[in-house]
């Protein structure tokens, strides 16, 4: 058992996670369940749902798996559609499945740069679609969106990851406009990085780094605080943000040493 997230009851009842199989999609499952939540936990890989499920059976919270591929649109508008008709729409939703396929310049290939977009930027477009219109018919709802810090400038062997989660962060923030006035609550999380199978493909040094448990935890805590941008570690993230000031002479120079990139 974790500590406890707040003295409070979390303003939600159910709850849907994409990506939440493994890393922090699957921390996230597993602290709602605690709390005493229902979770729609969604990912690509029922195995995955399987062997989480039967861990987060001791809690008082009911995981229900959803196997899903974010970028089957017909097979998302079904779900919608069902949790429309039986009237349990989740009140939070975490677009958080994504995947990361690091490569250079010399491994540069558009069938790569094609499939990550597919995934990350266009596979949360395709879930947010249907989401946002049921919120914005209803005026009520709370989304969040799973971006990263590496959107927020280039980062070695990070070209088309970097480019699909600054898409998703330049997406929130119109929306964000665009939903002023209304209550329909969105919010964009840009972790560190964060111990996960995706990061363990990386072959340079990274800073900070967390374990998914304490990015669930974080992220949770965000979610429940008014701001637009969920974003951790909060040191890390400090230094990105002055890195997005300087020039590029200095920013390239930097990044190398920090990173030990070549």
């Amino acid at each position: 058992m974790t500590k406890k997230i707040t003295d409070q009851l979390l303003p939600w009842k159910r709850v849907w996670v994409t990506g939440a199989g493994r890393g922090i999609g699957a921390a996230l499952t597993r602290l709602f369940c605690e709390e005493g939540l229902t979770v729609y936990a969604s990912s690509r890989t029922q195995q995955d749902l399987d062997v989480l499920q039967q861990q987060l059976r001791q809690y008082p919270g009911t995981m229900i798996p959803v196997p899903l591929d974010i970028c089957n649109k017909e097979n998302i508008n079904s779900l919608i559609e069902n949790w429309q008709k039986d009237n349990n729409f989740p009140e939070l939703v975490i677009l958080n499945a994504g995947t990361h396929d690091p490569f250079s310049a010399q491994e540069f290939s558009a069938e790569r740069c094609e499939q990550l977009f597919d995934i990350n930027l266009m596979g949360t477009i395709k879930c947010l679609e249907p989401v946002l219109k049921h919120y914005m018919a209803h005026n009520i709802g709370h989304i969040a969106v799973m971006a990263s810090v590496a959107g927020y400038r280039g980062l070695p062997t990070a070209a088309a990851y970097g480019a699909s989660k600054a898409a998703l962060i330049h997406l929130c923030e119109a929306l964000k406009l665009d939903l002023l006035g209304t209550d329909v609550k969105l919010q964009v999380i840009n972790p560190g990085f964060v111990r996960t199978p995706l990061t363990d493909k990386n072959t340079f040094a990274m800073p900070d780094l967390m374990e998914p448990e304490d990015a669930a935890m974080a992220i949770i805590k965000g979610l429940l605080k008014d701001r637009f941008e969920i974003a951790f570690p909060a040191r890390f993230v400090r230094i990105l943000k002055l890195l997005r000031l300087l020039p590029y002479s200095c920013y390239f120079r930097l990044v190398r040493r920090i990173t030990g990139a070549h």
